[in-house]
């Protein structure tokens, strides 16, 4: 179709795909699964749209569509009744709706920035933008490290920097007490934030040591002191850190369990072959200090210790492994996760019980040990589409295929396993594609 002429004094970009009749429309939609419509009374009702959509077009360009239907023309008005769209009802004359896999989606009622627009075009489903909060009004949103450097060289007033991940519940959390912060201390204060998850800036997370979301920066003049760390912060406490800003004082560390008073027995490299050596029945848990099942199995099994003590004809004892210390046990037994049972009978090694998590299953499993369900094949065992890496042939795999997707994953974290099924499921999809 041809563009009115003031269109093309515009510089309306020939992304933008103008269409008018409905056949053309349904084309559009079966062929891209992203599209946004700008639906307008009249072109020069489209004007000003035209010009932010151009841009937009250009940004996303090769992941969304933009198109425009003229509903003041008569070819169009037969579209847009057919659509059941109505922009005269509209304040300024048009509207913005959006269409995901052929079929209507939303209305775009975000901020019409070229920002939001193509921040809603990468991620149709996503949240809205931190700025586009009406409350965080007062948080200085930074989006690329040039304004990042301008901000720090023109700032006289302390800074406190927020580098965040769009997606992190812990950033969610703390953006309300952060941007009421912001408009309380406005003035003597500057709180900012800056959504640092893109490959691109790197090296700001580099320089900053943004290791986590989030990462909370202080400055004073343009230089950087030290972090702020206290992530379930109110207002109130970011004015009274800003009051008196202090580098994080260092944790105290944890007492081992080891050293804890308790009557697991903890062994350890050297103790360990002559303890199973003298006790006919041991079950023992392999586990590491910052993992948080065995934190929370700890207390069960060391209720069941205790009971096992003091019985007159106890099945068995209860020891503990810290396999992040006694490296050469974890090697030995193959530990890849934790906490890990296994258990011993007159010396050897006789079976590995994953599903031992409280006193009683403990004691009632020890009173008659059997041995437990056969664990699930690994992964790589089962006969499926995803092709499994390994150190010595993961270059040369890559090498074979234009698009490669690597998934690197633990066999015990729980992401992977929820993440598993549906990764194999696209490798189905992808299994005659030579290319992938």
């Amino acid at each position: 179709a041809f563009l009115p002429v003031f269109v093309y004094s515009l510089k309306v970009s020939p992304l933008i795909e103008k269409i008018s009749d409905h056949k053309d429309f349904k084309k559009l939609l079966r062929t891209r699964n992203n599209v946004l419509v700008l639906y307008s009374k009249s072109a020069a009702a489209a004007e000003s749209s035209l010009r932010l959509l151009s841009s937009v077009a250009q940004e996303v360009k090769g992941r969304g569509t933009i198109s425009w239907i003229d509903c003041g023309d008569t070819e169009s008005r037969k579209l847009c009744k057919k659509m059941k769209v109505d922009p005269n009802s509209k304040e300024k004359g048009v509207e913005l709706l959006h269409y995901k896999d052929g079929a209507f989606h939303t209305e775009y009622n975000r901020a019409v920035t070229l920002k939001s627009i193509v921040a809603f075009l990468k991620d149709p489903e996503g949240a809205p933008l931190w700025e586009e909060d009406p409350e965080a009004k007062d948080v200085v949103h930074v989006d690329s490290e040039k304004e990042l450097r301008r901000l720090l060289k023109r700032e006289d007033k302390p800074l406190l920097m927020m580098f965040y991940a769009p997606w992190c519940g812990v950033c969610k959390r703390m953006m309300p007490s952060y941007q009421q912060a912001a408009t309380e201390l406005k003035g003597k204060y500057v709180l900012a934030g800056m959504n640092v998850y893109s490959a691109e800036f790197e090296r700001i997370k580099e320089e900053y040591n943004v290791r986590g979301y989030p990462t909370i920066c202080y400055f004073e003049k343009g230089k950087f002191l030290f972090h702020f760390e206290n992530y379930g912060a109110t207002a109130a406490d970011i004015a009274e850190w800003l009051k008196n800003p202090q580098a994080p004082q260092p944790q105290a560390p944890e007492t081992p369990w080891a050293d804890e008073e308790n009557v697991v027995y903890h062994l350890t490299d050297e103790d360990f072959d002559k303890f199973i050596k003298d006790h006919s029945s041991v079950l023992v848990m392999f586990h590491a200090p910052w993992c948080g099942h065995c934190k929370k199995m700890k207390p069960e099994y060391e209720k069941a210790a205790e009971f096992l003590h003091v019985a007159s004809d106890s099945p068995g004892v209860l020891a503990a492994v810290d396999a992040t210390v006694n490296k050469a046990l974890a090697e030995r037994y193959h530990i890849s996760g934790f906490p890990t049972l296994k258990y011993f009978k007159d010396g050897e090694e006789k079976y590995t019980l994953p599903h031992l998590r409280t006193k009683k299953k403990i004691i009632d499993w020890l009173l008659n040990p059997e041995a437990p369900p056969p664990p699930e094949p690994a992964w790589e065992e089962k006969q499926t589409s995803v092709i499994h890496l390994a150190g010595e042939d993961f270059r040369e795999s890559l090498k074979k295929k234009k698009h490669t997707l690597v998934m690197f994953y633990a066999p015990w974290c729980p992401h992977c396993k929820n993440a598993i099924p549906h990764f194999t499921t696209a490798a189905e999809v992808f299994k005659e594609d030579r290319k992938v």
